[in-house]
């Protein structure tokens, strides 16, 4: 069976893998990510989103028994194996920016974030127009909470690739984190308008260490309010229970948010109220 190479990019997923039989992402914060995702022959721009939160594509088949060394590199990282990984592909001579990149995402998955930073910068020399790099890049000033940084490389990256659902997941996660909260729940609606399934594979797996409660919390109510957007009730519920469990809303505030006056009468809703009356 020939095997499919993978291009990789950064998609925080907060902060964003999947191969030809599975589908997974890794997180780094509980907003941005790398992700894996198999991309059809006919694209020509990767993006791993979800470590976004960021991803690896399929874009080119090979054989299995003449791998080359960035084929096998790119079956070390599907497999996790990442020093394994990064040392093949540090062997690649004329590394290009696809390579650099790579790179930058197995350092990231070690949490060696200096040397994936290097990594994408290194990339970005080479091919100065790539989103999904910037998005990855964004990812690791995240991880740092360098937040105005973040924002500015996950802008510029929207701006080349205006319909990347990771990068506005990424985007309104770090908007959240400044505590701009309107203007991240505007991206995580134009997130969950692009793809209405990524907040669910972006947070799959968390590889980083946990933020503030209260940051979380608001994470969670946002998010149940976006998902009510599409009319998604039942998630926008289990979201609205973690908000709560974090301690970023109570009883007064979710009768008055009119956001959820939908949810009013409803079953889920109206046991998620006594529970909170019982806490």
């Amino acid at each position: 069976m020939p095997m499919a190479r993978f291009r990789f990019g950064l998609s925080f997923a907060h902060p964003l893998i999947t191969i030809p039989t599975m589908a997974f992402c890794l997180a780094l914060l509980p907003a941005s990510g790398i992700c894996l995702q198999p991309q059809q022959l006919v694209s020509a721009q990767p993006s791993m989103n979800n470590l976004a939160p960021v991803g690896i594509q399929s874009t080119v088949t090979t054989s299995p028994t003449a791998l080359s060394p960035e084929d096998l590199a790119d079956l070390h990282m599907a497999r996790r194996r990442y020093q394994a990984a990064l040392e093949v592909y540090r062997s690649i001579p004329n590394k290009s920016a696809a390579v650099w990149n790579k790179i930058g995402i197995a350092n990231q998955q070690m949490f060696m974030l200096e040397a994936a930073q290097k990594s994408y910068e290194m990339s970005l020399k080479l091919d100065s127009k790539n989103a999904d790099v910037m998005n990855n890049l964004g990812t690791i000033f995240y991880s740092q909470k360098l937040y105005s940084s973040a924002e500015r490389y996950y802008r510029k990256a929207l701006k080349i690739k205006p319909k990347a659902a990771i990068i506005y997941k990424n985007l309104g996660t770090v908007l959240l984190a400044e505590d701009k909260f309107k203007k991240g729940w505007e991206c995580y609606q134009a997130a969950l308008a692009l793809d209405p399934d990524i907040f669910e594979r972006a947070n799959l797996y968390r590889v980083g260490g946990p933020t503030a409660s209260q940051k979380r919390g608001a994470v969670n109510y946002f998010l149940a309010k976006s998902y009510l957007h599409v009319g998604m009730t039942d998630r926008a519920v289990d979201y609205l229970r973690m908000a709560i469990d974090e301690g970023f809303t109570d009883r007064k505030r979710l009768i008055a948010d009119k956001e959820f006056a939908v949810l009013r009468g409803t079953s889920a809703f109206e046991q998620l109220l006594a529970e909170q009356q019982t806490q």
